[in-house]
């Protein structure tokens, strides 16, 4: 659990450092936090596949990936949505609102990717059968 929750903070600061560099440079907020999340997600189950489940090697790296995507979009889904729900309260909110809703939002989506991390996407072989 330490490792997970250690590669999640790395994840969130490069996520919002990214999410400010791009909305510093004008991209809308939705398309900034779709680059980010989608950036840092690919990054994070990398990181996830081989500091915490300890999974060495290619074999199911690709798979990994994949369902690593799935629960990206769960992700995906809850920052949107607050990030959504923020802009209709506050149209033009200051950016680190806009970074505190988005990294708020990030551990609830936090739980759901851990969750799908341990029991679907780096589950042992044996025990999916």
């Amino acid at each position: 659990m330490l490792r997970f929750v250690c590669v999640g903070i790395a994840s969130t600061v490069a996520f919002a450092l990214l999410y400010l560099a791009l909305r510093g440079m004008d991209v809308p907020a939705q398309a900034a936090n779709l680059v980010c999340q989608f950036v840092t997600a690919v990054a994070n189950t990398t990181a996830n596949r081989r500091v915490t489940f300890g999974i060495r090697g290619t074999a199911d790296a690709g798979r990994h990936q994949l369902q690593g995507l799935i629960a990206f979009g769960a992700g995906l889904a809850v920052t949107s949505a607050a990030l959504a729900a923020l802009h209709t309260v506050s149209p033009s909110p200051a950016r680190m609102i806009e970074v505190t809703v988005l990294v708020t939002a990030t551990l609830v989506a936090t739980v759901v990717r851990f969750v799908l991390y341990r029991f679907w996407v780096f589950r042992p072989r044996e025990r999916r059968q």
